[in-house]
């Protein structure tokens, strides 16, 4: 058995998000089957993160033990050949026997982009959402530059998590002409939890809530207190940091 790691880039709109589910299509579950085909065996594929229903990935990393008889470049040709269109297997490299995709992750980092022309492009669509109203950005920069810290995150996720504290090393507003982009890395995430904290910062940048409100939902650690789940669109898994590893 040799171990494997995949470097892989996806539009995840059709999908119900990375992980497997019994009769739902996923990322992590259409990856396996085509390697079952080519292994003739199940193998299991274990993600650096489990992007939600409709997240895309730049740079999701994945691994997986199996024993193939062909090397790793018809290995590599022969997956992508199997594999939809909308998914892509940028790299695969065999990987030290301790390597493993999410265990071994230092960080990961999301974006999440914001159109704010009139009109959206169709090549946008899909992928970004369509915001064409006044945001201060200002405003959004000063909010966004409050979630770098380790601190308890349970406010910003529509899920109970048993280890809610989560510590973020970059949390930035960018503009480019017109599309506003968030940056933000972690060491983990909670479930919805970027976009929870986009959908505040945009609240944040039309005028609808203070600033101050942040550090209130810190406080009180409810999800009730923060704003709206911004769509699933516009974002996407850019890559994940093995520090020493690769």
């Amino acid at each position: 058995m040799k171990n494997y790691r995949l470097i892989i880039s996806y539009d995840g709109t059709d999908y119900f998000g990375w992980q497997r589910q019994p009769s739902c299509r996923t990322i992590q579950g259409t990856i396996e089957a085509a390697l079952e085909r080519l292994a003739g065996e199940p193998v299991a594929l274990f993600g650096a993160g489990r992007t939600d229903a409709g997240v895309h990935a730049l740079g999701q990393t994945a691994s997986f033990k199996a024993a193939f008889k062909m090397g790793e470049a018809e290995l590599f040709k022969a997956l992508n050949a199997i594999l939809p269109p909308d998914i892509r297997i940028l790299t695969l490299a065999p990987a030290p026997a301790s390597f493993h995709a999410r265990r071994s992750a230092r960080s990961k980092t999301y974006q999440y982009r914001i159109i704010t022309s009139p009109l959206i492009s169709p090549f946008d669509l899909r992928f970004a959402l369509h915001w064409p109203h006044p945001l201060n950005l200002a405003r959004m920069r000063k909010a966004a530059a409050l979630f770098v810290r380790q601190a308890d995150f349970q406010g910003f996720s529509s899920n109970r998590d048993r280890y809610p504290v989560r510590r973020v090393t970059r949390s930035e507003i960018r503009r480019r002409g017109d599309e506003i982009v968030y940056v933000v890395e972690a060491e983990g995430f909670l479930r919805y939890m970027v976009r929870t904290i986009v959908g505040t910062l945009l609240e944040i940048g039309r005028g609808k809530v203070p600033i101050e409100r942040v550090e209130e939902i810190f406080a009180g650690r409810e999800r009730s207190l923060a704003s709206p789940t911004a769509p699933a669109k516009g974002l996407c898994l850019i890559k994940v940091d093995y520090g020493s590893e690769g």
